[in-house]
């Protein structure tokens, strides 16, 4: 039997001149019986969706949305989400993805800095929702969509008995039904054919993090376009009708709607939709539905390793395992392998990298080969350079800089920010222009890049660079260690000083004995310079709205002291 050569990917696509809404049309009419989405075991078809596109996109037109008009979604990952966001990109409107679990005055700012004419939200987050279209500065019209219309009768009623009752009388603040929406649109509204413009913003998400302002992102239909289809080239494997992807990450996020999403609905494949995240539901979901792939940060992989639905579980039927949003530490990626092969299936879980601003990931791990440290190669159409910290000079391979790429994928700038797009996308000597992406990394000779960390997070303590995440990586392979956290903090002699938070193993004790095993191990990996301080163990550590750990959140708590 002859081995299988290893899988090389293309270095250049052919993007077609259509809209996300063309590209999902293109492919329902090719497999208009093919199942979509599935929603709690209720499956609707390529054709059914293109039809559910076309009504609520008709009652947008009705009342008065054209485009480029905003519209915010603030929404879990539901049929309406969906049916919502290629609606708006149907007749050429703007939407602004925005997290449901967003703080009120921050979905305020979202309203105002869009300048969205309409919202629309799940009913359990309307009266926060209506409370921040009050101090909005401008009139916005909220649509309020209910989970149980598109429930399978029996869950359903369950779920009104559960969580929807107190959800079925609204207060006096006018709005308007999801449903009673689309009816306005029945009426034979004409829209006009979509049209492809490669500078246009179809997409505004959200710069994550914890702190500051956060930064709209503009992104294209060709943004997205081209990151579904290198995802797919970058595979190493068909990507197809009847395979299924469990789409867990959220639609207003990057890696949610771009890959979990985006591309799978354009190449066939089925969204299999979960509005929400616990690790037993997941899991539950893994067993019963059989995913082809799934993607997610680590910590949702982390949590499948420990619940016991999955524990003598078959998972011969995954086909690829993606992970992204956060830094994968080697020590969790090799339990996550072992785990595979222990439950039969084939593959390794694959790190990619990537950021908001070229809509998620832009690198991946390659199917056949893995690199220890490595996050993979560029996608196809993807460039990437190593330059020296604050300048334009590339470094040589195996040299520590910044990451700086250039792409198809890469966004149009920052909304009403001239300044901060002109410091991120820059035109250089080449004539091409390069987003800097403020991450620290290296290449290999063979082109694998390799992340180190964000410029901001560097701790300088006695004149010496630290890099948390390398101290994290180093502090998560003790057995001891559940995951940890690592920042700097003020100190009046080294300047800063390197303190490290950690969550304890299962049956671990948060005492001095344990502070000590980690110290002991930590000293034959680290330098001394580097060892943490002080060490202070938690039950959790704060998370970001996409489940990172929100390290600056830590910092801020330490600020306050």
């Amino acid at each position: 039997m002859e081995a299988t050569a290893p899988y090389r990917q293309r270095e250049h696509l052919d993007y077609p001149r259509l809209t996300m809404f063309q590209m999902v049309e293109r492919i329902a009419a090719q497999y208009p019986d093919e199942p979509a989405y599935e929603f709690y075991g209720r499956k609707t078809s390529y054709g059914a969706f293109l039809s559910r596109i076309e009504r609520a996109a008709r009652a947008f037109w009705a009342h008065g949305i054209r485009p480029g008009d905003a519209v915010t979604v603030c929404m879990p990952n539901t049929p309406q989400a969906l049916d919502c966001f290629y609606a708006i990109n149907r007749i050429g409107a703007v939407a602004n993805m925005v997290h449901p679990l967003s703080a009120q005055e921050e979905i305020t700012y979202y309203l105002n800095v869009s300048a969205s004419k309409m919202l629309l939200t799940v009913d359990l987050f309307y009266e926060k929702v209506a409370a921040a279209l009050e101090a909005a500065d401008h009139p916005v019209t909220i649509l309020t969509a209910r989970m149980q219309e598109e429930l399978p009768p029996h869950l359903a009623a369950l779920y009104v008995l559960k969580k929807g009752r107190g959800y079925l009388r609204f207060p006096r603040t006018p709005h308007l039904l999801w449903s009673r929406f689309l009816k306005d649109g029945d009426d034979a509204v004409e829209l006009p054919e979509p049209t492809f413009d490669k500078d246009r913003t179809a997409v505004i998400l959200y710069s994550g993090g914890t702190s500051g302002t956060p930064k709209g992102i503009c992104l294209s239909d060709l943004n997205f376009n081209a990151c579904a289809m290198q995802v797919r080239e970058a595979l190493g494997m068909e990507f197809r009708t009847g395979l299924k992807m469990l789409s867990c990450m959220p639609l207003f996020h990057g890696f949610g709607l771009g890959i979990n999403l985006h591309a799978v609905l354009i190449h066939g494949a089925c969204c299999l939709l979960m509005p929400t995240f616990t690790g037993k539901t997941y899991a539950r979901m893994v067993k019963n539905k059989k995913p082809n792939f799934i993607a997610g940060v680590p910590t949702i992989f982390d949590a499948l390793l420990h619940v016991p639905e999955l524990q003598n579980a078959d998972l011969s039927f995954l086909s690829g395992m993606f992970c992204g949003g956060d830094s994968l530490p080697v020590e969790l990626k090799r339990r996550i392998d072992t785990f595979l092969r222990d439950h039969n299936a084939h593959i390794q879980v694959r790190e990619g990298y990537g950021l908001t601003e070229c809509v998620t990931a832009s690198c991946l791990t390659p199917r056949d080969e893995y690199r220890e440290g490595s996050i993979g190669i560029p996608f196809p159409d993807t460039v990437y350079a190593i330059v020296q910290p604050g300048t334009d000079n590339v470094v040589p391979n195996g040299e520590e800089g910044e990451i700086i790429l250039r792409g198809p994928s890469v966004m149009l700038g920052y909304l009403n920010d001239p300044e901060e797009t002109a410091r991120t996308l820059r035109r250089l000597a080449d004539g091409n222009v390069w987003l800097y992406t403020g991450d620290l990394g290296h290449m290999d000779d063979d082109g694998y890049v390799y992340f180190h960390q964000r410029l901001k997070r560097m701790i300088i303590t006695n004149g010496y660079n630290v890099y948390p995440s390398r101290i994290e990586n180093a502090i998560d392979e003790c057995p001891e260690v559940a995951y940890s956290c690592v920042i700097g903090v003020k100190d009046e002699r080294r300047m800063q000083r390197v303190k490290a938070f950690i969550v304890p193993a299962p049956g671990v004790s948060p005492d001095e004995t344990t502070k000590k095993a980690i110290l002991d191990q930590l000293r034959r990996k680290i330098a001394a310079y580097a060892l943490p301080r002080e060490i202070e163990f938690r039950q959790e550590l704060p998370r970001t709205l996409v489940g990172k750990v929100a390290y600056r959140v830590l910092e801020e708590e330490e600020e306050r002291k």
